[in-house]
């Protein structure tokens, strides 16, 4: 056998093994996929429920779950099949499609984390129809939903400032995020805006304008900078967001009045 073949068939091995790796470590996810639709389907939906990810179920009830679900029409499945397969620190994804009773086909990604009980779903996140650019992650969503979400954020933090505490802006944020901090130390970081004699009523007159294009760091942390364009003064801010449960979740707020 000469030494080209010996590479080649060398090659072909490793790759076979690291096919057959991949598989098996993410087999977990699969079988909590697979056991997740199969309960939704019967209309199971404490079943299906019991398949979520602590930090999901936080942010997210039966209902809204089952509402999302049949909306998107993932509550009858028939077949999945996952493409592409990845595993890293207690972290996962599952990334293929859904095929319905009904013969539709829907592009789904499911994010797991791993805990006592096993594989978790994390995130169940369906890519908006239309032109899309390839990526391995979330995408950066559509121009309504980004001022969708940034003005929901800036009204509760609003709302929160005249209340003279962030205890309804603490319930609107990510989970990560109450993870790292309390109800008291949101109060701390943003008692300057408790002072200010600025009338906030203005800010749901007016659109918020994006200074830059947003975007999805590495992390998946998307990121939205911009203004909201009042007079005499402007409300700026900087808001980070993380897809949790069924949608972007606020994790960051940076603002200021200029």
């Amino acid at each position: 056998m000469n030494k080209f073949l010996k590479i080649a068939l060398g090659l072909v091995c490793f790759i076979g093994l690291v096919i057959g790796a991949v598989f098996f470590f993410t087999a977990g996810m699969v079988e909590t996929a697979d056991e997740f639709f199969a309960a939704v389907k019967r209309d199971d939906m404490k079943a299906a429920y019991s398949y979520l990810s602590e930090d999901f179920q936080a942010s997210t009830s039966e209902a809204e779950l089952a509402a999302y679900l049949a909306k998107n029409r993932l509550n009858q499945v028939s077949e999945a099949s996952w493409g592409a397969r990845s595993v890293e620190s207690g972290r996962g994804n599952l990334k293929g499609s859904i095929t319905t009773d009904a013969g539709g086909v829907v592009p789904v990604t499911l994010g797991f984390v791993k805990g006592d009980e096993g594989w978790r779903i994390y995130t169940i996140q369906k890519p908006a129809s239309g032109i899309q650019q390839e990526s391995g992650g979330p995408q950066v969503p559509g121009e309504e939903e980004l001022v969708r979400l940034v003005d929901g954020s800036v009204q509760v933090f609003v709302q929160s400032v005249q209340e003279r505490s962030m205890e309804t802006f603490y319930d609107h944020v990510s989970r990560l995020w109450q993870d790292q901090f309390t109800v008291d130390k949101f109060d701390e970081a943003y008692a300057p805006f408790y002072a200010m004699d600025v009338d906030f009523s203005l800010l749901r007159t007016v659109s918020p304008v994006f200074t830059s294009a947003p975007t999805i760091d590495e992390n998946g942390v998307l990121e939205i900078s911009g203004y909201y364009p009042t007079q005499p003064q402007q409300f700026q801010f900087r808001q980070n967001y993380i897809y949790e449960g069924l949608s972007w979740k606020l994790v960051g707020l940076y603002a200021s009045i200029q």
